[in-house]
Parts: structure tokens; C-alpha cells; sequence
């Protein structure tokens, strides 16, 4: 209903009015704004719904011997308004019309929306390229998620409303590690915030790029131990590079440019945080969102010559040169391969770079180290130069410092971070493999390893046809259902793996065709796969199958998010090894020679709450029912989750 002549708006707010009885109230939306509505002595009024005193919600009220009473602090008002004693300032009321039953509330037209600080800000993001937001809006955060909202409302940003801000953080950090660009996580103050850490510092060790977003209770209370206020700079100053608190009078759109900017250069963790007032304060005329254009450079950078040359030398005079690539080179596969036939020398991986190469490529030797396979550490070990691109010698991965070495990467405090390197090469890693390969010269009679890497790939095979035999009838070994995701997994999907056993069970006999691997690598946190399938979700959207692998114990650690991937439909598939156990643990505690205590788990039936959530669930107790279940699962167009009953013993 509208009333040009006085410019009202009439609102419905109730459809019968007998749904209000005599001597009650109740909240209803007009527009935006809320009003209490109450009915008293047969006569319904529409009054302001804010309590003076404190705010409180007088429509959650009730009244009492004639008295509108506010349920925070018990301050009493006229049901119709007005001042109704010595403490009542009075509340407003608002016109009112009952049509048909229905009650009808008549407001002013609302002025327009005014750009906000968060407006701007938000803006400036989507402009840097930042359109993925895993959040949780809460009371601290209002004025910034109402930001978010009106960009995705000009289909300029997705948003996407998780159940715990660990799972924002861990889906933020897989969203950087497989496109190298940041998305952010979003938070409200105190809890909501500290609860991304663990997610922020995976993003940090593994060098992907991140965005926080945080709330902050009003600036008029910041230092005045006021709820769920926590000094948030303060806080996130050891993890977050770059990391400020947004002010009324900031140069809003160049802090957020910045944040972004040091966030995609460091390839770290940038943080921004936002007093609840600052939220909506109105930004100056004539200020504009921020763009990247002519704000970032690019980092093709060249290594210094003398070290360069060095690198020519060494790996022209060698004889068994091996190439090894980490999670860095992810994005410069090409230049690399096309380097290692030339050299016709064998390509292994680290754990995280698993896939890099695919494993069916005559020259892949799989993963290196704990995780890894004996192909690798057999070439590892025969080799006379190692050249390591993108990787951190990290013990788990085991790269020998023994052998002579040739190191390329981006970051020049990772260069011989651990030992000495005989050519240490900073550069960025396409143009410095590209150099190599105009400059190499083959001075000696190199050894090609094809026919070589084919032997030992069948030695391995056949092993794991072996172990493939061996049961304790206890449960699926790993080994077989790591040899049938082989066969059924679609070559162009992206596997989110956990920690434990059944990561190291991934690396050791899952082969890789084009699939793309995300891990928590450095920090190695449990709980990681199935939020960093959300993550990778968001980046590729249903153009690639996504999948998580992960234990009963990581499963566990986020399993409400699976009405996430429900709520937003995503088609994510999960494969949970359930062995009822922290089966890596056990296995430490054993090694240690301590008793193993405190690892076993009571789990729900997971296949049940994956079809109470909506998606779809299925499990398995014995391995003539995989295959099956396997080809059910990956044909599902919805989220679905393979529950596989797993014996401990056989990783």
C-alpha cells in the first residue's frame, strides 16, 4: 500500500491480527526497521521497538498491570505510547491501519543507501580481484556483511555462510593454495575470530594468500574489557603480515589495496579488522574504490648471473641429474617439464606438490619421503645433482644434503634455509627453468632414465598387488582403497587430503593422472579436507570434481559443514577411512615405546549423518562392496560421503 500524497509507506506486518491477543506484544519488520506492536485494551499500536535505557527489545517484552515492560531491564512504558512515568522518555509511535484483518504500519519513504566505509572497502576488494568470502555474520560484523550482501547482489561476489570460523579460515587457505589468489575469511570479534587461527597459519607456513575480515566491538569501548572484546590486532600479530584496525578517518580503499597487495606479493597473511561503529559511518565525497591498475608489479624476476652460470655448469657435467618440485612450482609446471625431457631425467615430488607431474608421464618417480615411494628415494639416492624447485627440504619430504644441490625459489630466506646450497637461485621459477634451458649444454654422456623409471614403477606395482592380497579381517586395507579411487577418480579432480594415515596411505598408492592435491603441509592440522573442499568448490565451481579424503578423527573435526556443502550444493564427495581410531597416534605411541592410550574414537554411523543431512550417504564393510560404492558415490550430482569401515593396521 502507498500514500503518495504524504509519502508512506504501508507494510504489512501482520497478516490476521488475532495472532496478537489482547495484553501482548510482539516485534514485526516494517522495511528495515523493526517496531514493537501491542495490543492493549482492544487497541493495537505500533511503537518504537528500542527501549531509551539500553536498547533493549521492548517487542520480546511484556505487560505488566498496564505497563509495557522491557525484558533486559524491567524500565516500564505506555503499551501506547507516550510518557507513562517518572523514567519513561516516552517511545514513538507510528501509524497504523487494519485492512481485512491484516494490520498494516505506515513508514517514510527510505532514503537511499548512503556508501559506507564497508561499502568502499568491499568494493575495493572485489576490484583486486577478492570475490570468495567464507564467513559468519554475527553482531560485530552487521555493517560489513551488509556490504558483502549488496555485491552479491550485483553478482560480483559470492558468499558463503559456514558453521565455524575455523572452517571460513581452512577454506580461505585451499582457495589461495589452488589458484594463488586470496579469498577471504570473515569473522565476528573475540570467538569468531580467534577461531580462525589454526586456518590463518596454515595459509602462512604454506605461503598462500589470505584475507581476514574481522568485526570489533565499538571503538567508544575498545580497552574497557567490554563482551567479547579482544585486542584483534594485538592478536593476529604474529601470524598476519600485514594487520591494522580500520579507522573513521583511514584512507579506507588504500588499506584495503594494501592488504590485498601484501597479501598476493608475500603470499601471507594480510588482516583487517572493523570497530562496529566504523562499519556504516558515510564515507567523504568523491571518494572512489580503488583498482589495481598501475598499483602492483610484476614478479618475473631473473636469478643474478654468477649463480645462474654456476647451475648451467653443474647440471651440464652431471650424469644423473634428478629434478624434484614442491607445492611453489605449482605454477610452472610447464617450463619445468619441458626442461626434465630435455634433460630426460626423472621429476619426483613432495608430498605437497603430489600431482604435479602426473605419475603416468614416462618421467614422474611420485612422491619423495615419509609420504612418498620407493621410486623416488631410489633416484634421490642414485642421483649426482639434485635440482629443487619450489620446496623447503622439510623433514618429512627427506631431500638429501648429501648430493650436490641446486636450489630456485621466489623467496630468497628459503634458499639454504637449512644447509648449504652449491647454487641458490632466486628467481621467480618459470623464467629461471627457462634460462636454464636456453643455457644448458650437454657436456657429458647423460644418462636417460626412461626405460630406467618404467623398470621401477613395475617393481612398485607389483608390490602393491602383494599387499593388496593381505587382510586381518579386521576391515578394508588402505592399500585396496587407494587402488580403486586410482582406477575411478576422474583425471581432472582436485583431492583435499587430511593428516594421518590416510594421507600418507594417498601419497604412497593413489597414482596421479591431472588431479590437483591440497593438503595443511607445514602446519599438517587435522581437520583440513573437508573445509578445503569448500575452498576449492568455490574456485572451480562444478567445472572439476572435488573430493575429500579423510579419517574418522579429521572428519569429525568439521562434520557440520557438511549441511554447508548441502545448503550451497556443492558436489563435493567424501571418502572417510573409519577405523574407529587416531591410527597415526597409536602408531607414533608404539614407535616411542609408550603405551597407546586415549586414541581410540566413538563415531557416529557417518553414511546415517550424511543422509540426515540432506546429502547422500553410503558405507562399506567389506572390499567386494567398494568398487561399487565408489562408482555410486562419483556418479551423485549432489554432496555425498563413502563411509569405509578401514582396518588400522593396513596403511
Amino acid at each position: 500500500m502507498d500514500d503518495t500524497s504524504t509519502k508512506t509507506i504501508w507494510h504489512k506486518v501482520l497478516d490476521n491480527r488475532k495472532k496478537l491477543a489482547e495484553g501482548r506484544v510482539m516485534t514485526v519488520t516494517a522495511g528495515h526497521k523493526d517496531l514493537c506492536l501491542s495490543h492493549y485494551k482492544g487497541e493495537f499500536t505500533a511503537l518504537e521497538n528500542e527501549c531509551p535505557h539500553q536498547g533493549g527489545p521492548l517487542g520480546e517484552g511484556s505487560i505488566e498491570n498496564g505497563l509495557l515492560r522491557c525484558p533486559w531491564h524491567g524500565w516500564d512504558f505506555c503499551p501506547h505510547g507516550g510518557s507513562s512515568g517518572d523514567f519513561d522518555d516516552g517511545l514513538e509511535t507510528f501509524p497504523l491501519k487494519i485492512k481485512e484483518d491484516a494490520i498494516y504500519v505506515g513508514l517514510e519513504t527510505e532514503a537511499p543507501h548512503e556508501t559506507t566505509v564497508s561499502d568502499l572497502m568491499v568494493e575495493t576488494m572485489v576490484n583486486w580481484g577478492v570475490n570468495r568470502v567464507f564467513g559468519m555474520v554475527g553482531h560485530s560484523n552487521l555493517g560489513l556483511a551488509d556490504a558483502f550482501r549488496r555485491q552479491e547482489e550485483k553478482g560480483n561476489l559470492k558468499y558463503i555462510g559456514i558453521r565455524h570460523e575455523g572452517a571460513a579460515s581452512f577454506a580461505a587457505s585451499a582457495y589461495g593454495k589452488l589458484t594463488g589468489k586470496p579469498a577471504a575469511c570473515f569473522a565476528i570479534a573475540g570467538p569468531g575470530s580467534t577461531n580462525m587461527f589454526t586456518g590463518l597459519w596454515d595459509a602462512k607456513v604454506d605461503r598462500a594468500p589470505i584475507l581476514a575480515l574481522t568485526g570489533q566491538v565499538a571503538t567508544q569501548v575498545v580497552g574497557t574489557g567490554n563482551f567479547q572484546e579482544v585486542d584483534l590486532v594485538r592478536a593476529f600479530s604474529t601470524v598476519a603480515e600485514f594487520n591494522h584496525r580500520v579507522l573513521e578517518n583511514s584512507d579506507h580503499s588504500e588499506l584495503m589495496a594494501l592488504a590485498i597487495k601484501q597479501a598476493l606479493l608475500r603470499r601471507d597473511v594480510s588482516h583487517l579488522t572493523f570497530p562496529d561503529d566504523v562499519q556504516t559511518v558515510k564515507i567523504r565525497k568523491n571518494v572512489e574504490a580503488q583498482t589495481p591498475e598501475g598499483r602492483i608489479t610484476t614478479m618475473e624476476i631473473s636469478p643474478p648471473k654468477k649463480m645462474l652460470d654456476k647451475a648451467v655448469q653443474m647440471l651440464s657435467e652431471a650424469q644423473r641429474p634428478v629434478i624434484i618440485v614442491g607445492h611453489g612450482a605449482r605454477f610452472h609446471m610447464d617450463s619445468v617439464v619441458t626442461f626434465a625431457e630435455k634433460l630426460k631425467c626423472p621429476v619426483l615430488t613432495t608430498f605437497k606438490a603430489k600431482g604435479l607431474i602426473s605419475d603416468m608421464h614416462p618421467l614422474a618417480g611420485g612422491v619423495l619421503g615419509r609420504s612418498g615411494t620407493p621410486i623416488a628415494s631410489y633416484f634421490m639416492n642414485e642421483s649426482d645433482v639434485l635440482l629443487v624447485i619450489g620446496a623447503s627440504f622439510s623433514n618429512h619430504t627427506g631431500i638429501t644434503s648429501k648430493k650436490k644441490l641446486i636450489q630456485i625459489d621466489f623467496d630468497p630466506l628459503a634458499l639454504s634455509k637449512f644447509h648449504k646450497i652449491d647454487a641458490a637461485l632466486w628467481g621467480e621459477i618459470s623464467v629461471t627453468v627457462q634460462l636454464l634451458n636456453e643455457q644448458y649444454i650437454n657436456k657429458v654422456n647423460k644418462t636417460d632414465h626412461t626405460l630406467e623409471i618404467s623398470e621401477r614403477w613395475k617393481i612398485w606395482r607389483a608390490e602393491k598387488q602383494k599387499r593388496l592380497l593381505e587382510t586381518n579381517n579386521k576391515g578394508i586395507s588402505s592399500i585396496a582403497v587407494f587402488d580403486e579411487l586410482t582406477k575411478q577418480v576422474p583425471k581432472n579432480a582436485v583431492i583435499c587430503v587430511d593428516v594421518g594415515n590416510n594421507a600418507y596411505s594417498l601419497g604412497r598408492y593413489f597414482e596421479s593422472c591431472q588431479q590437483s592435491f591440497l593438503m595443511s603441509g607445514y602446519l599438517g592440522s587435522i581437520g583440513f579436507a573437508f573445509p578445503a573442499a569448500m575452498g576449492a568448490w568455490a574456485a572451480v565451481g562444478n567445472n572439476r570434481p572435488i573430493i575429500a579424503v579423510a579419517g574418522d578423527g579429521g572428519f569429525c573435526q568439521y562434520l557440520a559443514e557438511l549441511t554447508t556443502a548441502v545448503k550451497y550444493n556443492m558436489p563435493i564427495k567424501v571418502v572417510i577411512l573409519n577405523n574407529n581410531e587416531l591410527g597415526k597416534i597409536s602408531k607414533e605411541q608404539r614407535a616411542g615405546a609408550f603405551d597407546v592410550w586415549q586414541t581410540d574414537l566413538v563415531n557416529p554411523d557417518f553414511a546415517e549423518f550424511a543422509n540426515g543431512c540432506g546429502a547422500l550417504g553410503l558405507k562399506v564393510n567389506k572390499k567386494s562392496e567398494l568398487s561399487g560404492a565408489i562408482d555410486k558415490l562419483m556418479s551423485h550430482s549432489g554432496p555425498g560421503l563413502l563411509e569405509i569401515i578401514t582396518d588400522v593396521q593396513l596403511v
